[in-house]
């Protein structure tokens, strides 16, 4: 596996600042590690770098219309689970859902230890009983105990819908929940809501305040029942230590080695004119190359057959965008 370290010590040589077998000393790898920590913040903020989508999940409690999101927050999952050195077991979710970046906490859980990697357990809701990997080890195994986890404080919200449980002989349905999508409003869009606490069946619209640590959400109208579901881009998780397994798609790799490079290259001014060139040009295709893996191009208008009556030989259908005959 690759390591934050190699990362740094091939973009050292890469520039220039080291030669073959060499190894960076202490202050320059610290140096180098917190440009690749800064770079890969940047690098959540860009919607073509980010290669998964989250799928925030929550329980709507009556008549509450704000929450937070974010560790330590209001927005988050309860389950049952075990962990063997870094690997979580999670055999059974009392509320919420399981993903990428969310915080654990509980009463043998460690600080700061988060879920990295989905192993057997696919999270969100799809079959999230199974197996996590997780940034911290523990020495010793913890038994089944109840966990709480929280999610990473998003920066935006993408889309978002609200599911409702359907009902047989007064008893709600396994698995047999109705859909309806929420619209997701800007902070403009919020404002002209005349009645923000209007009583509702299920939310139909849901706005997003990014606060500096922990994130508001707030539902509208004021609901009743419904579980919420949010998809939000996945953040960059930044490395514990230098030696910490880089667990990303292939492609990341070549990408982080060369734009940390081009990064550096001011710090020690000893690459050529063609070397700069070389770099630069790198890393580049580095990011274009993943780019072009995450994009996801606008879907392209169709229309049926049987609405396209007639073939107009002359420009009159663009008083009307075309959408009439």
């Amino acid at each position: 596996m690759t390591t934050p370290n190699d990362i740094i010590s091939r973009a050292l040589k890469d520039i220039g600042a080291l030669e073959a077998g060499e190894t960076p000393t202490a202050e320059a790898s610290q140096d180098a590690f917190d440009m690749l920590q800064d770079m890969l913040d940047q690098w959540s903020n860009e919607d073509m770098m980010v290669f998964y989508k989250n799928e925030i999940i929550f329980p709507v409690v009556s008549g509450q219309t704000q929450y937070t999101i974010g560790p330590g927050g209001q927005i988050g999952a309860i389950f049952t689970g075990s962990i063997t050195g870094n690997v979580l077991t999670i055999t059974s979710i009392q509320s919420g859902g399981i993903s990428l970046g969310q915080t654990l906490s509980g009463t043998s859980i460690t600080s700061g230890t988060t879920i990295v990697q989905m192993l057997t357990g696919a999270g969100n809701n799809v079959n999230e009983a199974g197996t996590y990997l997780l940034n911290k080890t523990y020495s010793s195994p913890i038994s089944s105990e109840t966990i709480n986890s929280y999610y990473q404080r998003p920066l935006r919200f993408n889309s978002a819908f609200v599911r409702i449980n359907t009902y047989s002989n007064g008893q709600p349905i396994t698995n047999g929940g109705l859909d309806y999508p929420v619209s997701v409003l800007n902070v403009e869009q919020y404002q002209m809501i005349g009645l923000k606490t209007l009583n509702g069946p299920w939310p139909k619209a849901v706005y997003y305040e990014p606060t500096e640590t922990l994130g508001n959400v707030y539902l509208w109208p004021n609901p009743s029942q419904g579980e919420m579901h949010i998809f939000v881009d996945q953040l960059f998780q930044r490395f514990t230590t230098q030696f910490d397994n880089i667990n990303l798609p292939q492609g990341y790799n070549m990408a982080l080695r060369w734009c940390l490079a081009e990064r550096l290259m001011p710090m020690y001014g000893k690459a050529s004119p063609t070397q700069i060139q070389m770099i630069m040009k790198f890393a580049a295709q580095g990011k274009s190359t993943v780019k072009r893996t995450n994009m996801n191009p606008a879907i392209v208008s169709t229309y049926a057959d049987s609405l396209l009556v007639g073939r107009q030989k002359d420009a009159g259908w663009i008083l009307s965008g075309g959408f009439f005959r």
